[in-house]
């Protein structure tokens, strides 16, 4: 007999038009003020950084489609319990990344951008495992996309120039951030 189940059918069509739906308005529906803040001021830096308009656009959507599917699979209880585990060591870690890259902004001569590539690294690698078993290969790819991105050593040394042109995105990133951490949501 066959395994059928509307709610897992559900659950991948939402994953499915929400992928394909990835924008800034959709994001709007789905991300909060401040997070999208921070998104807008990430695809500043991106596309500075690279000079290529379409890149930041591709790697601000990649990180829209993998906050609303991994958001699907919570919202649908499909984590076990060590997956569990993992997401709460993946917010861990995201909380770590941000108060050290927020702590790199605010305290002059500190930024080690080794220290940011390893904490980058380490959030990506935790939500690989997180869902590995339940994204495509191609979303995964997307994750890897992301992290491997920001984590460019160039761009974290260009973005943590406080002579740079990228400082004043810096400052607002991390003005969101330490919002986003105040009112409990990083």
């Amino acid at each position: 007999m066959e395994a059928f189940s509307s709610k897992d059918m559900a659950m991948k069509a939402q994953k499915k038009i929400l992928s394909h739906m990835a924008s800034k308005s959709v994001a709007q529906m789905f991300i909060d003020d401040n997070s999208s803040e921070v998104l807008d001021e990430l695809y500043r830096v991106s596309k500075e950084h690279t000079g290529n308009r379409s890149e930041a656009q591709k790697v601000v959507k990649n990180m829209i489609k993998i906050a609303v599917k991994v958001g699907v699979l919570f919202r649908h209880d499909k984590f076990s319990a060590d997956e569990l585990s993992v997401a709460q060591n993946f917010r861990k870690k995201l909380h770590s990344g941000a108060m050290t890259a927020i702590s790199f902004q605010e305290v002059e001569f500190t930024f080690d951008k080794n220290v940011m590539m390893e904490l980058l690294a380490e959030c990506r690698d935790l939500l690989l495992k997180l869902v590995e078993k339940h994204l495509t290969p191609k979303s995964l790819d997307r994750i890897r996309h992301v992290f491997n991105h920001y984590s460019d050593p160039e761009l974290l040394t260009h973005l943590y120039d406080p002579q740079g042109t990228l400082w004043p995105n810096l400052t607002k990133i991390c003005g969101g951030l330490n919002r986003m951490i105040e009112e409990g949501k990083l």
